[in-house]
Formats: C-alpha cells, sequence, structure tokens
C-alpha cells in the first residue's frame, strides 16, 4: 500500500466520491488516501475459498459475506479499509459500497500489507463495536491466526494449522483449514 504523491490528502466526502471513479481501489486512512497493492495466486486463492465457503454457508442467514470490493466504514469521515473478506449481520447495513457494522473480517496477510493489518488496521477494527471476529490467514504457509473479543470485551488469539477446524463463532460456522487452502501451492 502505498500514499498517493499527487493527492496526498482529501476530505472524506471527497474520497468517498472520487474513489469510485478510479479503476484501482484506494483506501482512506484518516484524511490519506492509500493505494492498494496487487496479489498473489494463492492471496486471490485463498480469499476465494474463504469467501465461497461463507457465501454457502451463509445463505440462509441474515449475515452476508462480501470479497475485495466493498469497503469497511470503520470510523464515520475517517477510515474506510477494504478487507479481504468481511461479514456483516446487521440490518442496518445497507450502503452499496460500504459496510458499516462488520462482525467478521479476513485478511489475508501479504508481505507488502501484513505490518498495516497487524497494525494500524487492527487497532481501528478493535474501535469497531459489531466487530467479533478478526482473522489472519497467511499464504506462504498452512497457518491461520483469529482475534475474538470475549464477554469481558478483550481480544483473544487463537492459532491454527493445516488439520485443525476453525470455529467461527460470529456466524456459528466450522471450517477446516485445509478447505481454506485448497489449490494453494506452497513454495
Amino acid at each position: 500500500m502505498v500514499a498517493l504523491p499527487d493527492r496526498p490528502s482529501m476530505s472524506a466526502e471527497e474520497y468517498l466520491a472520487w474513489e469510485p471513479t478510479q479503476e484501482e481501489r484506494y483506501e482512506y486512512w484518516d484524511g490519506e488516501v492509500v493505494a492498494m497493492s496487487g496479489g498473489t495466486r494463492n492471496h486471490n486463492r485463498i480469499s476465494g475459498n474463504f469467501f465461497r465457503i461463507l457465501d454457502d454457508a451463509l445463505v440462509d442467514s441474515p449475515c452476508e459475506p462480501y470479497i475485495t470490493d466493498v469497503k469497511v466504514q470503520v470510523e464515520p469521515g475517517q477510515n474506510y479499509f477494504y478487507p479481504d473478506v468481511v461479514v456483516t449481520c446487521d440490518e442496518h447495513d445497507n450502503y452499496p459500497q460500504l459496510v458499516q457494522f462488520p462482525s467478521l473480517i479476513i485478511e489475508v496477510l501479504s508481505p507488502s500489507t501484513e505490518a498495516a493489518d497487524r497494525g494500524i488496521k487492527f487497532a481501528k477494527y478493535r474501535q469497531v463495536s459489531t466487530l467479533k471476529e478478526y482473522v489472519w490467514v497467511q499464504v506462504e504457509q498452512p497457518q491461520l491466526e483469529i482475534f475474538r473479543r470475549n464477554q469481558q470485551e478483550q481480544w483473544v488469539l487463537s492459532e491454527y494449522g493445516l488439520g485443525d477446524s476453525l470455529q467461527l463463532e460470529s456466524v456459528n460456522l466450522e471450517i477446516a483449514i485445509a478447505d481454506l487452502y485448497r489449490q494453494v501451492q506452497f513454495s
């Protein structure tokens, strides 16, 4: 992710009007427009697998998963991020280009985005009261980390490997980690 040199800052209103007219995707970080970097085949495969599994499982539920092109409004007028997969279960979430009330956010980590996903984005996401789970998926090896908000409003980490199953409490779904890595080639 890189800040745009010719557009170092703009208002949130300007960003929300400008960004849909662009060929590339851009996030909005406290007034700064940040270009999204491209992904790899493994990144795309893992995101797609996660979305497909969620989409199939949640078809008869009030929860809706979205992939790649739907941004999350983290703080109105301040931060808008593009997670790899996001799930909302809130009936008030009805804007066509963004999710305001995410329950579950999934980031497939890459070398260019991992520091931001683990750092600034997680710090901002923790402030979203509806978010119950935040998932980091590795592309270099079959490893997944999930942070869950417990009843005391603390974030608790759990880690999973290839032979494990992941219980997503936010959407009441169990997923085999091996299914998330289906057709992924490790070097």
